[in-house]
């Protein structure tokens, strides 16, 4: 297993996760990833979603002081 503080948590499978309402879903891949921020639309599998940054506040303005538009890529992450 492998976590990463920004990202999923990678599992070797097949795996199986049972869910807080008691589901069962299983991954036969031969690694998974779990997704720990709960933004996943696969949840509990991880869809790169912890990816997305929120737009950018006072203190974390861009050198150009340009707001990042909705799905594009912030170059500093």
């Amino acid at each position: 297993m492998v976590v990463n503080r920004e990202g999923p948590i990678l599992v070797e499978g097949p795996v199986e996760v049972v869910g807080d309402d008691g589901t069962t879903t299983r991954s036969d891949r031969f690694v998974v990833a779990i997704c720990t921020c709960r933004r996943s639309r696969t949840y509990p599998w991880c869809d790169t979603s912890h990816r997305r940054r929120k737009p950018a506040g006072p203190s974390e303005s861009r050198p150009d002081d340009r707001q990042p538009q909705e799905g594009e890529e912030d170059p500093r992450s």
